[in-house]
């Protein structure tokens, strides 16, 4: 069984996910802050980590840059951004961190 970790400020969303993931299979622990995202996915041994990017404090992109100090775990974000200029200012701003 794969096992994801959902990182996701809402929680509503992170209990219809990890529904639906685990009808498909998916070992599914969700958390509801960067830190404790950033502390599980470091500790644990997924196959997946899903980050919400407007995560309240740390947004999903600087918690991604923490956990890739410890591991390679491959990652999905989740936005509720829906302009395409949103998404690539995003995307250039996690770049340009890096």
């Amino acid at each position: 069984m794969k096992k994801l970790l959902l990182v996701d400020d809402d929680t509503k969303l992170c209990s219809m996910l990890s529904e639906y993931l685990t009808a498909e299979g998916f070992s599914v622990e969700t958390v509801h802050d960067g830190r404790e995202g950033v502390a599980k996915a470091c500790s644990g041994d997924y196959d997946l980590v899903v980050l919400d990017v407007m995560l309240p404090g740390e947004n999903g992109f600087e918690v991604l840059r923490h956990i890739r100090t410890k591991v390679d775990t491959p990652a999905i974000m989740l936005t509720a951004r829906g302009e395409d200029v949103d998404k690539i200012a995003s995307s250039a701003e996690s770049v340009g961190r890096g």
